[in-house]
């Protein structure tokens, strides 16, 4: 498509300033409703065709990605190809630029919605052409990469999420199944099977062949990862796993195999493990030369990524390893540094895959003890998909939970009588409500008095409250009390945070900051 494709965008009344920013160069059709959302194809049609608008006045016409309903009624009514814009004007840059470099639009999907799906399609193309068996033949031929189990890893594939189950003895086999199919749903490539410092769990050690046989059974043939300071463990394991962490130089010796092995620069025996980046580099080339010479096969350095006041250090520590040994598949441990920071955990996972990406670091091994880490696998499997890009930015997809891309600020303009909120005192009504959330779900008691007199469980608040309202004469205030938690609960849900009905879900961070 040309440069000179004429565009008509369709917004209501309150948008069209933003419409007419962020839409430069195309006409602005302006409907009398003022929330573009509330419009729908036919309505939108309808004020076209009463506007005179014919169908060689336009290339193209986009109506405003809010609005329900395919705009191929549009289309149909007017003979102008008719598609949905984003549902944001100021995403409209973006989109004009997609159509103007021949991107497909949709008459049912945002625009939005379509770059994400595209980012993602491109992505899984990218891991389609590394699932080739000719590409994964040819790759394995290479010094730099490795076959662990039945999955490559290495610099031609992307990086590989390991996910530890931990205290793995003490879930038993059942809660290790568990675990590892949550884990894999979220986006592990290996799971790997952490056992319980000090203890010795050989009777469980030999049940990793029915953990394996649980996972083909429900579809997930992967690789599995044993750790353990253990010997015996680890000889045990050895006919069970696919590949061995924290090898050392206190039972390097112990443990020769064909199987791939984690090495890690310390001598946990004498309790040694060298600080500086450059002895600690050092220190683990001499144990990887040891170990070809006993024997093994495949050694995967590990520097040991440590969390602050040494994370600098310890980034330094694989950076000099990688510019030394350019060949090395390296394995990290993001989640020490995730576990030991009290901070959300989307961004520190996203930085950690950025400088892995870098370094060529391509076994990347998270964890899921704490609350604060929960949603790490998946954090870690965006941040990895993020990366398969040059930059990750502007994909389509990202990782901005919390926070925005562009702030969204609305303004309207004021009536001529402003008046200040005032509460009103509540007169307690017969029946109450108790929110909470289970099993993914929202959950609500009503009560009258001590009894509770029905349940509702519902997927999201409109749903809740529409079910309520049906049963109960609750009033207006009341209602919107109770959207308000339902929508509270809701967002919890979503964000995987913790719900208590009437505390707030978020500190006030910025507020208590505008105080000082």
């Amino acid at each position: 498509m040309g440069q000179s494709l004429r565009i008509l965008l369709v917004t209501g009344r309150l948008a069209e300033p933003l419409v007419r920013k962020y839409g430069e160069g195309c006409d602005v059709f302006v409907t009398p409703v003022s929330v573009a959302a509330f419009l729908t194809p036919g309505l939108i049609a309808r004020y076209l065709k009463k506007a005179g608008v014919k169908s060689d006045d336009y290339d193209l016409v986009l109506i405003p990605g809010l609005v329900r309903g395919s705009a191929q009624i549009i289309e149909d009514e007017l003979g102008i190809p008719t598609f949905k814009g984003p549902r944001n004007a100021m995403d409209l840059p973006q989109t004009l630029r997609a159509i103007r470099e021949g991107f497909r639009l949709s008459r049912d999907v945002p625009a939005d919605d379509l770059f994400s799906l595209d980012s993602l399609k491109r992505v899984e193309d990218i891991r389609n052409k590394t699932r080739d068996k000719r590409y994964i033949e040819k790759a394995l031929k290479r010094p730099w990469n490795v076959l662990i189990g039945n999955l490559p890893a290495g610099r031609d594939f992307p990086a590989r999420i390991l996910a530890e189950v931990v205290d793995a003895p003490r879930l038993g086999p059942k809660g290790v199944v568990e675990k590892a199919l949550y884990y894999l749903r979220e986006g592990a490539d290996v799971i790997d099977i952490g056992m319980v410092a000090g203890e010795g769990n050989l009777d469980f050690v030999e049940e990793i062949p029915k953990i394996r046989d649980a996972l083909r059974e429900r579809g997930f043939d992967v690789p599995l990862s044993f750790d353990s300071l253990n010997t015996a463990e680890l000889e045990t394991a050895l006919d069970h796993a696919d590949l061995f962490l924290s090898i050392d130089a206190g039972n390097l010796e112990e443990l020769v195999t064909d199987k791939p092995v984690v090495l890690i620069p310390t001598d946990q025996k004498k309790g040694f493990f060298p600080a500086k980046p450059d002895e600690r580099v050092r220190f683990l080339e001499g144990l990887k030369e040891r170990a070809l010479g006993l024997g093994y096969k495949t050694v995967i350095p590990d520097l040991i990524l440590e969390s602050v006041p040494h994370l600098a250090r310890s980034v330094t520590a694989f950076q000099l390893y990688r510019e030394r040994n350019p060949n090395d598949v390296l394995l990290a441990g993001v989640g020490n540094v995730v576990e030991l920071y009290d901070a959300d955990s989307v961004g520190m996972n996203a930085l950690l895959a950025g400088i892995a990406k870098e370094l060529s670091i391509n076994l990347l091994l998270t964890t899921e003890v704490s609350a604060k880490a929960r949603g790490s696998v998946r954090e870690l499997r965006r941040a990895v998909d993020m990366n398969l890009f040059d930059t990750p930015k502007d994909l389509g997809f990202d990782l901005l939970i919390l926070k925005e891309k562009r702030r969204t600020d609305w303004r309207f303009r004021r009536a001529e009588e402003v008046v200040e909120a005032r509460e009103k005192q509540v007169e307690l009504e017969p029946v109450y409500f108790r929110v909470w959330l289970e099993d993914g779900r929202i959950w609500v008691n009503a009560h009258r008095g001590t009894e509770v007199v029905l349940t509702v469980v519902g997927d999201e608040p409109n749903a809740v409250i529409d079910t309520i309202l049906e049963r109960f004469p609750i009033s207006p205030r009341h209602a919107f009390y109770l959207g308000r938690e339902l929508e509270r609960a809701y967002t919890a849900l979503r964000l995987g945070r913790g719900y208590v009905q009437e505390v707030e879900l978020f500190p006030d961070f910025y507020i208590e900051d505008r105080n000082l």
